[in-house]
């Protein structure tokens, strides 16, 4: 698999580049400016290992394109991460292709810390119907990106999916491609006495199933195993608050436990 790391400023001058064969490294000499974009390409789509910033977490993912860009993150955009991330005058970025025994292992399916909403080549990707207030610290990618701390709320490392306080409100995880899922595991932000909970949560499945779920006030991980089926994505819905004063119930994190197909 060929792959090439790059940094394009806003007017899609490059301004470091770094080609390889299942590995590169690219070592970018000054400071990001807005408009900026870190961009992998792949010749081919698959399972790569990306660490666009090395203030973030290597993460396995699934690239379905050929390319995937990531804005560099100012102003609204940048409490979802980091001080760290993206900041300073050197940075290493780095991407390979995946290790057969890393894409066949169960794991987090659905861990994706550089998944953005302009995101559409990159999985997992999360979709949601609502956002507090259309702030990136309530984001949808948020529930995705690792980042578990949940006794408070705001921006990182307590950033968190907001529903705006919809009871409609309704969250998808792609993955891109046919997995194996066999559990769900929530973790609610408890940023209590500020937050609610909810009493109840479902999952539809793009098999068709649908699962219901009991949820107790609780910043721990609440976890279901379910029977092991292949989907292409799951839908968060049917969030049921409990009889709290806090309006703000709220989702940190969503684990989807399986493994690719073989």
């Amino acid at each position: 698999m060929e792959l090439i790391l790059k940094v394009i400023d806003g007017s899609g001058f490059v301004r470091a580049e770094a080609t390889g064969t299942d590995e590169t490294f690219l070592i970018f000499s000054g400071a990001y400016e807005d408009g900026d974009q870190v961009v992998v390409e792949a010749s081919s789509p698959g399972h790569i290992v990306l660490a666009l910033d090395d203030a973030i977490t290597p993460t396995l993912v699934y690239l379905t394109g050929k390319s995937y860009e990531l804005a560099v993150p100012f102003e609204i955009r940048r409490p979802p991460y980091s001080p760290r991330a993206f900041a300073g005058d050197l940075h290493r970025l780095h991407v390979r292709k995946a290790r057969p025994e890393e894409v066949v292992q169960r794991r987090n399916l659905a861990l994706n810390p550089w998944d953005d909403k302009s995101n559409s080549t990159l999985f997992p990707h999360a979709v949601a119907n609502v956002q507090t207030r259309g702030e990136t610290q309530f984001a949808a990618r948020n529930a995705i990106d690792g980042e578990k701390a949940n006794d408070n709320h705001g921006s990182w490392p307590y950033t968190s999916w907001g529903i705006n306080m919809d009871p409609a409100a309704e969250l998808v995880v792609e993955f891109g491609r046919p997995v194996k899922v066999d559990e769900i595991v929530f973790y609610l932000r408890a940023d209590f006495p500020h937050d609610a909970w909810w009493e109840n949560a479902s999952i539809t499945l793009s098999s068709g199933q649908v699962h219901s779920f009991p949820l107790v006030k609780t910043g721990a991980a609440q976890g279901f195993r379910i029977e092991e089926q292949t989907v292409e994505w799951v839908k968060l819905h049917s969030l049921v608050k409990a009889e709290d004063p806090s309006p703000f119930p709220a989702l940190t994190q969503i684990e989807v436990w399986g493994r690719d197909l073989d």
